[in-house]
Formats: structure tokens, sequence, C-alpha cells
């Protein structure tokens, strides 16, 4: 049981570490798309610098220092244009020549071999170091003679991809290299690189890697010296078959070429293999145009040459699943079309419906809204019966003591024989008691419609609008149509109620109606509306 728990427990720590592992991959690899996207602008960089070197070169006539100052802008060009470093070599050998100084023309010739062997000018390559006497060679210069020889025959194997001949090459570029470790200190960096190359050839990975790591771990980032660590680190871990590590240290060396604006990019090319063969195909066919795309610009027959044999691979793949996904996407076209016919259809059923329903609630609404206005009519008519019937009932129990007390006061002047004293107290008792109904009346209509004159005049024109002269006291034509307010609509009635003749009336409404904004066959119908709650 224990032993079963081991085993898990060590299957979930590596699980998390492959995770852990191709989350970070996964972000350089972003991170490069992300560079390879701005790559225009690194070029323009390194042609910026090349310019400007060009132009110091342009002011200079002292041989000497034209030759240190064309030497610059061939580093510039040796990873970058294949043609140019030529071209400016070539000058330089010119310039050696004039000046008859042995190193310099052994140096510029090491140069045009290397380019000529990198362009695939193998025979002329050959010609140049056949041309040149190891023995008579210093030191420094026989490490870069053999160095330039290992490259040549790297080359060369790239190039012919032949068994027969590439065991023959092998053995060329080891004796160089064996030969090269004999000049290099023991304890150089240059020398533990040669190393290191020795102990892949004979399996010995972890030594190879544990010389070459603390060198890389030296290196600035973002340097040549940085890249090619890098991708001496990753042929370790192809050697090895330790394919996320090679991914990861080909990731860091393609990125840092193309930040470089280096053509001569062999690790971008490796890295589009690897992702080919793990089937990231999309990532691998746009790396693999942009090696090609590199190696056009760089002009080198010999790297044409390799990417031609990977790049039809490739893109026959990329363009298998384009096929492959048109298929798909025809199919998921026929799918989405069929199931928009039925949402379509769908969606004019539950718009019908949408409608019918709104219909309805449109019409609850309204009914439910003429139900609310007639219970606030309803309401409002209870509040003027219940305070009318108050009030009237007071006014009634105030007039049945006066009638008593005006009875009470007949009788008593009928006793003392006092005719004509009655006769004249009859007469004033009755004006005063009209006039107090008028006010009564007034106070309690303004009470029950308080904005009765300012909507009456409302319907009136500006002019003819009415100004109450005393506060809660309303006019006779306000008083008229009050009492048209409230439903007493026959003139003979609201005559009597006035004291006044029905023609009086009559003159008395025919003379607001002319006031009036509205049609005079309306206008009471609009009276009757004051105050309603709408």
């Amino acid at each position: 049981m224990k032993k079963l728990l081991s085993l898990l427990l060590a299957m979930f720590l590596f699980s998390g570490i492959v995770f852990a592992g191709n989350q970070k991959t996964d972000s350089l690899l972003k991170m490069l798309d992300k560079i390879i996207q701005e790559r225009s602008k690194y070029v323009t960089i390194k042609e910026t610098k090349i310019q400007e070197l060009k132009q110091k070169n342009a002011g200079v006539n002292d041989l000497r220092n034209k030759y240190n100052i064309q030497r610059e802008i061939i580093e510039q060009y040796n990873s970058f244009l294949c043609d140019s470093a030529e071209f400016y070599i070539n000058k330089n050998l010119s310039i050696a020549k004039k000046l008859n100084d042995g190193e310099l023309i052994l140096e510029s010739s090491l140069r045009l071999f290397y380019i000529y062997s990198l362009s695939g000018l193998f025979l002329q390559a050959s010609e140049i170091i056949n041309s040149i006497e190891y023995n008579k060679l210093p030191n420094h210069f026989r490490a870069w003679y053999c160095w330039n020889y290992i490259r040549y025959y790297e080359n060369l194997i790239f190039y012919t991809a032949d068994s027969e001949f590439t065991k023959q090459y092998e053995a060329k570029k080891e004796g160089f290299r064996d030969e090269v470790m004999k000049i290099l200190y023991d304890q150089s960096d240059e020398y533990k690189k040669e190393l290191a190359h020795k102990l892949q050839l004979s399996g010995k990975y972890a030594d190879a890697v544990s010389l070459l790591d603390p060198i890389f771990q030296k290196q600035q980032p973002g340097t040549h010296s940085y890249a090619m660590a890098a991708m001496n680190l990753a042929k370790v871990y192809k050697q090895e078959k330790n394919l996320e590590k090679e991914e990861y240290y080909l990731i860091l060396a393609a990125s840092t070429d193309v930040q470089l604006a280096v053509k001569d990019n062999e690790a971008l090319l490796s890295l589009a293999i690897i992702l080919y063969n793990k089937g990231d195909i999309n990532r691998a066919y746009d790396y693999i145009r942009v090696a090609l795309d590199d190696a056009l610009f760089y002009n080198t027959r010999f790297k044409n040459s390799v990417i031609a044999r990977v790049q039809p691979i490739i893109e026959d793949t990329y363009l298998q699943k384009i096929k492959s996904q048109q298929k798909n996407l025809s199919l998921y076209s026929i799918v989405i079309s069929i199931l928009v016919v039925f949402l379509t259809i769908g969606l004019i059923y539950i718009y019908k419906q949408v409608k019918v329903v709104s219909r309805a609630r449109r019409e609850l609404r309204a009914m439910n809204d003429n139900l609310l206005q007639l219970n606030h009519k309803l309401d409002e008519a209870n509040i003027i019966k219940e305070r009318y019937l108050g009030y009237f009932m007071n006014q009634c129990s105030i007039y049945i003591n006066k009638l008593d007390t005006y009875r009470k006061n007949v009788n008593r002047k009928l006793k003392t024989g006092q005719i004509d004293s009655l006769y004249n107290s009859s007469n004033s008792e009755l004006e005063k008691e009209i006039d107090e109904l008028r006010t009564s009346f007034d106070k309690a209509f303004l009470k029950l419609y308080p904005n009765f004159v300012i909507e009456f005049n409302s319907l009136l024109k500006p002019q003819e609008r009415y100004v109450l002269e005393e506060e809660g006291s309303l006019n006779t034509e306000l008083r008229i149509f009050a009492l048209i307010k409230l439903g007493i609509t026959d003139v003979t009635q609201i005559a009597d109620f006035l004291r006044y003749s029905p023609q009086t009336v009559y003159n008395y409404k025919s003379k607001v109606k002319g006031k009036s904004l509205v049609e005079s066959d309306h206008f009471e119908e609009e009276v009757k509306k004051i105050g309603q709650l709408h």
C-alpha cells in the first residue's frame, strides 16, 4: 500500500513538473511570436547601424583606419547579408595587399573562406584555404583556421546529406577539433566547448551539459554569444533526446537571433521541425516561412538547400490541415444554416406570441387605467358627497335654529302688536340670509376645488381671466359655472339658487363663453372636468 501511495505521489509531482514546464515553454513561444511580428523593427536597427558605419567609412582616407571600420561593417554583415559581407571582405583584402600586411591578408582570406563555405561555394572556399600554409600560421590564426574548417565540414555534411561522404567529413572535422584543442588553454571556455562536442560524440551528454551550462549562465541575454551558448545546449539535448529542454534553448536562441537581426538563423529552422513533430502545424509553418525569408535575404545556397528539404513537408501538412479545416467549416456552415432556419422559425413564433401577449397586456393596462380613473372619480364623488352632506346638514341645523328664532320673534311681536317692526325685519333678514348662503357656498366650493379659479382661467383668453377681489369668494360668473361644475346645468335651478332671473343667468353664461379659448358648445363640458383626477 505504501509503495502504491509513493508511486501515485511521484506521478503527481512529475505531472506537476511537466505542466509547469509546458506553461513556461508556451509562454516563451508566445514571446517569440511577438518578437517575430516585430522583426522588421530589429532589421531597421541593424540597417541603421550599418549605415552609420558606412557614413563614417566614407570620410576616412587612411587605409588602416578604413580597414578597421570595414572590419566592423563585415561583422555586422556576417550573419545579416552574405553578399555584402563578401563585398567588404574583398575590399579589405585589397587594402591589406596594398599595405603588404601579411596578417591582414591572412585575416581577410580566412573571413572569405568562412563566407564562401557558408554560402555553399565550397570549391572557392577550398581554393582559398589551400593557399594558406597552416604550419606557418601564428597560434591565434591556427585556431581560427581550424574553426573555419570545422564549420566548413559541418556545412558540407548538411549540404550533401550523403552517409558515405558524411563519415569522411565527420572524421576530418573531428581531426581539426583535436588540432584546435591542442592549441587552446584547457581551462578556457573555447576549449570546454570543443571538449563538450567530443563528449557528445561518445554519448556523455550530462558531462557535456556540465561544461556548457556554466558558459551559458555567464553570457549576457540579448547578445550573439548568448544565442550561440543556448544553441550549443540545444544540440546536446537533441542528442540526448530531451525534447523539452531542446525546445526551451532553441526558443531562447531563436528569439535572440531575431532581435539581433541574424538572418543565418539555424535555431528557428530547428524549432520549426520540433513543433511540426509535436503537431503545432500553424507555428511550424509560420517559423519555416520566416526561416526561408531570412535565408533568401541572407542569400546563401547552403541554407536554402537545407530549408528546401524541410519546407515542402511542413507546407504540405499545413495545406492538408487547411483543407481539413475547410471541410469541417463547410459541414459546420450547413449545420449552422439548419440551426439558423429553425431558430428563425422559433423566433417568428415567439415574436407572434410576444405581440399577442403585448396586445393583451396593453388592453389589460388600458382596462386597469380606466378602472383606476373610475375609482378615482368614485372616490372624488364620495368625498364631495361626504363633505357636502356634513356641510349642508350643519347648514340645515343652522337655518332650523334661525327659523325657530324668527318664529319666536314673530309670535312675540304679534302679541305686542308690533306689526310695522315685524314687516321691516322680515325684508332685511331675507337679504342677509341670501348673502350668507352665497358666502357659505363659495367657501364650501373652494374647499372642495381649491384650484377651480386657476383651471377655469386656463380655459379663457389671457386678457379675460378673473382675479378674485376677496379670497374665498366667487363673483357671479364664477359662481354660475361652479354650480355647473357640481352638475346643476338647468338655468332655472341656477337662477332660483342665485336669486336671479333665468335671462340674467343666460346672459352671464354667454358673456363668459365669448371669452373662452375652446368652442362654446364644449365649454361647459371642459368646466365639468375641472378638478378631476387624470
